[in-house]
């Protein structure tokens, strides 16, 4: 029988979407702006880069809730993981994707901050990019391709959780839960 897991389930849900969403958003709306208004490389990485961080906080207390409620529904349901078939493979593909995209978060950040200080006319981010020499146009295109692999690595975990939900089912749970057991002693029928 399950019990209900509300709260930690909305952490986890809410989180992801905020994440999905806001990097997706980012990626097609923010940037396209940016290139859309900006006139010169400079202005629109200037544009780029200070929406981006004002998305930041709000990014990493998403992504915050998220890694909270997917922790807190993987202790709720450890049973599940052991004895049912399939759960603990989809769980541990779950666990692969969100290090993926939590590596690309990390990364586009990074990249991101390093545009940033090329980009901005404050002559303390200057001085500091100048201590940092850095390929900023390499950095541009390498934080192009981290930006769309956010929403492509976070709309995987859409999938998968989706997948998760199929496999909380109560007919899913005893067939999986038989087919788990029938494999574990294979003189069953």
């Amino acid at each position: 029988m399950s019990e209900r897991n509300t709260w930690i389930r909305s952490l986890h849900d809410l989180g992801l979407a905020a994440w999905f969403g806001g990097s997706l958003m980012g990626a097609v709306g923010l940037n396209g702006a940016a290139r859309e208004e900006g006139g010169t490389g400079q202005a629109r990485a200037r544009i780029a880069s200070s929406g981006w961080a004002k998305w930041a906080p709000v990014s990493a207390a998403a992504i915050g809730a998220h890694l909270f409620g997917g922790g807190g529904l993987l202790a709720a349901n450890t049973h599940r993981v052991a004895a049912q078939k399939g759960v603990a493979a989809s769980t541990t593909a779950k666990t692969l994707v969100t290090a993926g995209a939590l590596a690309a978060t990390a990364y586009a950040r990074i990249l991101g901050k390093k545009v940033e200080l090329a980009s901005s006319s404050d002559p303390r981010d200057v001085e500091k990019a100048e201590q940092h020499p850095m390929d900023v146009d390499r950095a541009r295109r390498q934080l192009a391709y981290a930006q769309w692999a956010l929403p492509a690595l976070t709309g995987c975990l859409v999938v998968l959780n989706a997948l998760h939900g199929e496999q909380q089912r109560p007919g899913e749970q005893l067939h999986g839960v038989w087919e788990r057991a029938r494999s574990a002693t294979p003189f069953l029928p």
